[in-house]
């Protein structure tokens, strides 16, 4: 089993980005995702840049990925996938159907995010005869789920051309609009939303009535109020997943990313924080953790 990092979901400033990179070119983690996947007014850092990050975790012994945008709304974004698309070097997570369709025009292999509504044996076969060479299971499905996908005689004959990848910790993305949720929470328009979203770099909290965390708003993404962890499930999925993905956060990353490491065999199990979950994984409601 190998271990990810996905793209960071949240707006940091450059010199934060490039230090947290740093730190990953000299972590133990497999594979990196690299890209804005939220909003492409996020501009701190560009093409170039994650071009130059890639290049150097590649030289730190990683494989790289470059993600693409989940939600593609001008043109001057499909102008900026076109970038990701010809970038010649790198693997690239297709999270927006209009970026596996430019990928498949190209022949190109891809890797099909979490955001990719890939739901039953019929749409995963149809995705790796277009290129698909690991795909990321939707957040919200079980392990049990999973199982039953990959028992499916129409997957069974092709179980190895492709890899399968879950997310395993950090708080899950869910959905996407065209509103911006953190412009909107600060009486902002999203066109003048002067980039309140670096404000906030965990994403904004959002309580019920009774004080109950159930939401954080990012940009135009909502994410579960709990952040998702599997590090005490990672036995159960021996045979059926090869890469776990965790979600870079502020704090505490790489400490997570040990924790997980030192638990692969279920020998080394880890309390769950407070407001942390396991729910989806174990065919329960999101919130619960089992």
């Amino acid at each position: 089993m190998q271990f990810s990092l996905g793209p960071v979901l949240y707006f940091w400033p450059k010199a934060q980005m490039l230090e947290f990179y740093r730190q990953v070119a000299d972590s133990d983690i497999d594979i990196v995702y690299l890209g804005e996947t939220v909003c492409s007014k996020r501009r701190e850092l560009k093409f170039d840049d994650y071009m130059a990050l890639a290049q150097m975790l590649r030289e730190a012994g990683k494989q790289v990925c470059l993600s693409s945008m989940t939600l593609y709304e001008a043109p001057g974004e499909l102008r900026e996938l076109r970038k990701y698309v010809d970038n010649g070097e790198f693997l690239v997570e297709a999270n927006d159907v209009g970026a596996i369709s430019m990928l498949q025009q190209q022949g190109l292999p891809f890797v099909a995010g979490a955001a990719i509504n890939c739901y039953n044996q019929h749409t995963l076969r149809q995705l790796v005869g277009m290129g698909l060479t690991r795909w990321v299971m939707p957040v919200e499905l079980s392990g049990h789920w999973l199982s039953e996908v990959l028992q499916q005689s129409l997957i069974a004959d092709i179980r190895d051309c492709f890899s399968t990848e879950v997310f395993g910790f950090g708080h899950l993305p869910l959905a996407w609009s065209g509103r911006c949720f953190t412009a909107r929470s600060e009486n902002r328009s999203k066109d003048q939303c002067e980039l309140c979203c670096i404000n906030y770099p965990q994403g904004r909290e959002v309580k019920s009535q009774d004080g109950t965390q159930v939401f954080v708003l990012n940009g135009i993404q909502t994410q579960s109020g709990q952040r998702y962890n599997l590090v005490n499930q990672l036995n159960t999925m021996q045979g059926l997943v090869d890469i776990v993905r965790l979600s870079p956060q502020q704090h505490g990353t790489f400490d997570w990313l040990a924790k997980f490491k030192a638990n692969i065999n279920g020998t080394a199990p880890q309390p769950l924080p407070s407001g942390d979950s396991n729910g989806y994984w174990l065919n329960l409601a999101g919130m619960a953790t089992g």
